[in-house]
């Protein structure tokens, strides 16, 4: 008899307790309910903002799972607490987590932060020819943590953010245009002038060499050598011509020097041999 007096007490006790509690869960499940609604909607409105604007689309996807998993957190930490647990400390066991999670995970972090810089502030983009780290190559792809690139040799690079976003990068491709600058030695006895109008002729037959404004072809003497006179070439072009002409100018501009008498000397130097034994006489 005692013992359904017991039941009847800790019924009566923890009945009452669960029917105080009952309003907060009906309360949370609404609240994350709702919550997950109202994400979705702000999921499809997001979704409709990216399609009217031409954002890189790997920063399109960043950038709405993070709003997403943002407010998710934001919502877990409402119901939560709806449900009678403290904010407060809720938020210091979020926050301490958050910190363990960033000590350990300190170096691909510092890679994030670089793909996010990269995708917002856009120092290049797929498809364009940069120089960076020591490589150079074709951009491939854009993603998060890292940047992969086709060298010229067809290799596949692939080069973390962090680094990549704090040191010099060279855009090929971003002006549209090159200038290039060859030099030829020619000897000191040669005719300046006539291997200046043998090279000017060249750049200037040439129908893809940009002939515009201040961007006409130079040739001009660039330095007087050991064993030569330089004559810098100068001339610009698009890039998708820029490395044929650089290879027919160069091939060419040897052959008609040559053809004109005119010599392409090479480093030089004169061995003078004495007797010891006259010199000591």
């Amino acid at each position: 008899m005692e013992r359904f007096q017991d039941l009847d007490i800790y019924i009566e006790k923890y009945g009452q307790k669960l029917i105080d509690f009952l309003p907060s869960v009906i309360g949370s499940l609404l609240m994350l309910l709702i919550g997950l609604w109202i994400i979705k909607m702000i999921n499809r409105f997001i979704k409709k903002f990216f399609d009217k604007t031409e954002y890189d689309p790997t920063l399109e996807n960043f950038i709405a799972s993070l709003i997403r998993w943002g407010l998710k957190i934001v919502l877990f930490v409402l119901v939560v607490t709806q449900l009678g647990v403290e904010s407060a400390s809720l938020i210091t066991i979020i926050g301490a987590a958050g910190l363990a999670i960033g000590l350990a995970l300190q170096g691909s972090l510092s890679n994030f932060a670089g793909g996010v810089l990269i995708l917002l502030l856009k120092p290049f983009k797929v498809g364009d020819f940069i120089s960076a780290q020591g490589v150079d190559g074709t951009v491939k792809e854009i993603s998060i943590f890292n940047t992969k690139l086709n060298t010229v040799g067809n290799q596949l690079a692939i080069m973390p953010n962090g680094k990549l976003s704090n040191e010099n990068i060279i855009n090929f491709t971003e002006e549209g245009i090159r200038r290039e600058s060859l030099t030829f030695g020619i000897g000191y006895g040669d005719d300046i002038k006539k291997a200046k109008d043998i090279l000017l002729n060249l750049v200037s037959e040439q129908e893809t060499v940009l002939k515009i404004e201040d961007k006409m072809p130079i040739v001009a003497v660039i330095e007087l050598g050991d064993s030569s006179v330089n004559l810098m070439v100068r001339y610009w072009a698009n890039n998708d011509d820029f490395w044929k002409l650089r290879w027919l100018i160069l091939e060419e501009g040897k052959t008609r020097l040559e053809a004109a008498g005119i010599s392409i000397p090479f480093p030089q130097r004169d061995v003078h041999h004495f007797n010891l034994e006259t010199l000591k006489k």
